[in-house]
């Protein structure tokens, strides 16, 4: 009897000096395990005297992928790049909300997986941050605007700027030169600026952080389609939340997210006239719509940091 009792005391002292560590120092977790100070040389998620590869100048054991998405990257890939030169991020801001029929709920989303990807690769100095997906749709109670329609995501306008300040943030901390802020929904755009501008000034232009107001600019588009021949200027609409220009920017990224092949079958692969039927015609028309946005979203980019952030010519 008297081993089960100290068998038991035993087992309630070490759980309890387990509970009492911090977090991180459970089974061998955290920077700074076993009561010693973190070593400065550690990164990567763990101790430097645990693993070579946890050490902040260990060097990269695989070739890096060719994409220019933080999220896809490894730290050592980001590190390396960094290095390299590429020391602009790319903050899009995105949406959850109602599009009509066809179009998922994630359309923003779809579309700057497209453009950011394109915008960075054409700066060519540049990785794109994770796409924030949840932004101010309307009021959340009482519902407004397109929080009215089931499925919408809102924020309230005092998280989404504490989210992207903290995101910028972030990225100051890391030592990344310029951080560009893209919105592709007219609810993104007033906190961006307010952002941007806020910290601009805190930090003095070190690092520039500049909102792209030039990136969010549909009316370009539509006289694009105007000029290439997809569409004609004053040409009827169907009165949807959609139109060509959007359809055919997310069909490059993600055919379903337009329900391309439903549509086809059911005879309804068309907006505002004009028809997506031919997947290939479609395609290269949303990969010229990509190109341009492109275009004009870098020269503002390079216009903004010239400018050290700040608004003006």
């Amino acid at each position: 009897m008297k081993r089960i009792a100290c068998a038991f005391v035993l087992r309630f002292v070490i759980a309890s000096g387990l509970a009492a560590q911090a977090p991180g120092q459970v089974a061998g977790q955290g920077r700074g395990g076993g009561g010693q100070a973190p070593d400065p040389r550690s990164a990567g998620g763990g101790q430097c005297a645990s693993n070579p590869y946890n050490c902040v100048d260990a060097p990269n054991p695989l070739r890096p992928p060719d994409t220019v998405w933080l999220e896809e990257m490894t730290w050592m890939d980001v590190r390396d790049a960094m290095n390299a030169g590429k020391t602009t991020i790319l903050i899009a801001t995105g949406g959850i909300e109602p599009n009509g029929p066809w179009l998922a709920l994630g359309k923003h989303n779809y579309v700057l997986r497209a453009n950011c990807d394109a915008i960075a690769r054409k700066l060519g100095n540049a990785l794109c941050a994770p796409i924030i997906p949840l932004v101010p749709e309307g009021s959340i109670e009482p519902k407004s605007s397109h929080m009215i329609t089931v499925g919408t995501i809102s924020m309230r306008e005092e998280t989404f700027q504490a989210m992207l300040t903290d995101v910028v943030h972030s990225f100051k901390m890391h030592g990344f030169q310029h951080i560009i802020l893209i919105g592709d929904s007219g609810g993104n755009q007033a906190g961006m600026k307010a952002v941007a501008e806020k910290l601009n000034t805190q930090w003095n232009g070190s690092p520039v952080v500049a909102h792209i107001p030039e990136y969010y600019d549909y009316a370009s588009v539509g006289k694009f389609l105007d000029q290439i021949g997809v569409t004609k200027e004053g040409q009827a609409g169907d009165n949807l939340h959609d139109d060509p220009g959007i359809t055919m920017n997310m069909l490059v990224t993600d055919p379903q997210s337009v329900r391309w092949d439903a549509r086809v079958k059911a005879g309804k692969a068309t907006i505002n006239g004009v028809s997506i039927a031919d997947k290939a015609k479609a395609l290269e028309t949303g990969r010229k719509i990509v190109e341009m946005r492109a275009t004009n979203t870098v020269a503002a980019i390079k216009k903004a940091i010239a400018n050290k952030g700040k608004a003006g010519d």
